[in-house]
């Protein structure tokens, strides 16, 4: 199903508007060093008041398409307009753009104040009003009272809101984020990622944050883009992206799935069998158009198939194994399940019920059947 079909409001989702004008647009931008190109023709609009990841593993090209951006690395082609102007030539100063580094980049001999204060010192505003818009930052990202202090007597976690703060005192278009949760615990993360959220909405202006973190960039944006080599493979919402990946290294990327190799069979009311040597044959739900004879895979997310010792009745998709592995995660258990022919599955299992490992419905070395519905699957032809 398309994006505009499940989503057919375009209020929250100016993205979807043909009429809605992007406050950032990306032109065939391209960089490359010497005989390497880091960044390849990327073509993408962002518009206001967007959350936006650029999500991707270590080298995709991600944080050199920020600098550009920024102005700290220049285009070998391309163009970057933001609010139409082009500014793809324009040095940092003179862009309406602010970026806030992993490293927080804290001047450690100044007080929170005069960190959060520094860039503010050659505007057009009266010492009082300079005062005031710093007042007014402590108190948006909860540091009332720690104006006085100096960096190294800050948590992790309050001097990433002070170079949040600091990113934001000059009131810029686009805010850029480094991986800005990088250096902190996992709890602290999951706590700030809603602090940004909430932050971001209330001051309105576009983020576009750099992480590899998968589950940070589903918790945090509108939208993601999914980088590799340099390219963008796909742009959509976080469910989009999970659900409907449009190709098999957008859906290996996000989070944990199967993929079976295979050919299709068969093609019949919205179903397409596939033939594969590893399961033998799946019947996925499919609304596109697609030939007898074509290499497919069939991906499945691990949530989305049942496990359990007794055969499952009418399924349409049924394989049998046993527990190889087992890994215990509080909230869920996550089983390996070796089939006859050695093919490992993963299947995700919330754990619902309180119990101790002698209640586990499922255990080690147990024989168990594995079962889904065409529709929890998806075919990828690319």
């Amino acid at each position: 199903m398309a994006t505009a079909e499940r989503y057919p409001d375009t209020k929250d989702r100016p993205w979807l508007d043909p009429q809605a004008k992007p406050i950032l647009r990306i032109e065939g931008l391209t960089k490359t060093f010497a005989d390497f190109t880091a960044v390849d023709g990327v073509d993408l609009e962002i518009h206001r008041k967007e959350l936006f990841c650029l999500l991707g593993g270590s080298g995709c090209g991600k944080t050199t398409l920020l600098r550009m951006l920024a102005g700290f690395e220049t285009p070998s082609a391309g163009r970057i307009l933001i609010d139409g102007q082009d500014v793809t030539r324009a040095p940092p100063y003179e862009r309406p753009v602010n970026m806030m580094f992993q490293s927080y980049a804290l001047f450690p001999h100044m007080s929170v104040e005069k960190n959060i204060g520094y860039g503010l010192k050659h505007e057009a505003m009266t010492p009082a009003e300079r005062r005031d818009r710093v007042t007014e930052l402590l108190e948006l990202v909860q540091l009332q009272g720690f104006g006085p202090r100096r960096p190294h007597q800050l948590s992790g976690g309050q001097r990433q809101r002070v170079a949040l703060a600091r990113a934001l005192a000059k009131k810029p278009k686009l805010l850029l984020l480094d991986e800005p949760l990088a250096a902190l615990d996992k709890k602290l993360r999951e706590q700030t990622q809603f602090e940004l959220m909430t932050i971001q909405y209330q001051v309105g202006v576009t983020f576009i944050v750099v992480t590899h973190d998968q589950e940070e960039a589903m918790a945090l944006s509108t939208r993601i883009a999914v980088m590799n080599r340099g390219r963008i493979v796909q742009v959509g919402t976080p469910t989009d992206i999970y659900e409907y990946p449009n190709c098999r290294f957008s859906a290996d990327f996000i989070g944990s799935i199967n993929l079976f190799d295979g050919t299709v069979e068969s093609v019949a009311d919205g179903r397409v069998t596939v033939a594969t040597g590893q399961a033998g044959p799946l019947v996925v739900a499919h609304a596109g158009a697609v030939a007898p004879g074509t290499p497919v895979s069939v991906a499945v997310r691990p949530e989305k198939i049942a496990i359990g010792r007794e055969p499952p009745q009418g399924a349409a998709n049924t394989l049998q194994g046993m527990v190889y592995d087992l890994g215990y995660f509080g909230d869920r258990s996550l089983f390996r399940v070796r089939l006859g022919n050695g093919r490992l599955v993963s299947v995700s299992r919330q754990n619902e019920r309180r119990g101790r490992e002698e209640d586990r419905p499922v255990d080690w070395d147990d024989r168990v059947w594995l079962s889904w519905s065409p529709a929890a699957a998806l075919l990828l032809t690319e």
